[in-house]
């Protein structure tokens, strides 16, 4: 699996386009907002912080908790009244690790406490929010359009943060499962970016310097972000980043998907997939024999 390179001329087909973003004031979602704004596009910001300046006063902003359905509503809402129609989203709102499951916290009876959710909640319960927003308004535009997620290199690699990795890793099961469900019956692309450590505010600045070369610049992953919007022949796809240079994953004969396949001597859908269609099938005629 060799690596890939990314030119400016591979992300100029989204200028006009009208873009929404969860989290693009700080991070990779501000400089993917920089990069859309530089190209053209018109861009809905929904973030619990202002951008800073001169975005700030290039964007529609609202301040949004990705964890809020109706905060999240009203964001693609907003889109919806300014501009017309939404072409992309880009479901990126994110926090760091909450829990490890291996707390000893305990009540004032001495019981064990739950786990906090605050990172499921974030990382992968508003990410549906804003992927069921995102198809609802998306595909009311003709052309249809396209969503990004935020994953991470955790979204298919062991990595220690419970909450975390498990939401990223829900990132690559949101792709894979709406992957059937989208293009092209509805015209609506759905891809994930999967980034090594990058320069975001996740960590501490003292953090990111220890680890020198290591942590790669947000604009390295935005253009990643941009391309998976741009290219639309890029559907079920994600594109890993590590140290500026990026990666196919989930692409066809390049991807994990087809070479388990191909280790496991199978081809195309796995049966675990094609069990399911018949069974869909089925539902779907009985539904419709009841009815008359």
């Amino acid at each position: 699996m060799t690596s890939f390179t990314i030119s400016d001329d591979d992300l100029q087909s989204l200028k006009d386009q009208v873009v929404v973003i969860t989290g693009g004031s700080s991070g990779i979602g501000l400089a993917t907002v920089k990069r859309l704004l530089g190209i053209g596009a018109k861009v809905v910001v929904g973030d619990l912080n202002e951008p800073p300046e001169p975005e700030k006063s290039q964007v529609t902003y609202l301040k949004v908790d990705a964890t809020s359905w109706k905060e999240q509503l009203e964001l693609f809402k907003k889109a919806k009244e300014k501009y017309g129609t939404v072409n992309h989203a880009f479901a990126n709102a994110g926090i760091k690790p909450t829990v490890s499951l291996l707390e000893d916290d305990v009540d004032k009876n001495g019981d064990l406490l739950p786990p906090k959710l605050d990172t499921i909640n974030v990382n992968l319960i508003g990410v549906m929010y804003t992927i069921k927003l995102a198809i609802y308004y998306i595909k009311q535009n003709s052309e249809g359009g396209s969503i990004v997620i935020s994953g991470s290199g955790s979204s298919f690699r062991r990595f220690s943060p419970t909450d975390y990795t498990t939401t990223k890793h829900g990132v690559t099961g949101l792709v894979r499962s709406l992957y059937g469900n989208l293009h092209p019956t509805i015209p609506i692309r759905v891809n994930a970016i999967a980034p090594s450590w990058t320069d975001t505010g996740i960590l501490s600045r003292e953090m990111f310097a220890a680890m020198g070369d290591l942590v790669q610049p947000a604009d390295v992953v935005a253009r990643s972000v941009i391309l998976l919007m741009a290219d639309k022949n890029r559907h079920g796809e994600m594109i890993y980043s590590e140290c500026g240079k990026f990666w196919e994953i989930e692409k066809g004969e390049d991807g994990l998907n087809q070479y388990a396949s191909k280790m496991l001597g199978q081809s195309g859908e796995g049966p675990e997939e094609g069990v399911f269609r018949k069974l869909k099938k089925m539902a779907e005629e009985m539904a419709a024999a009841a009815k008359v």
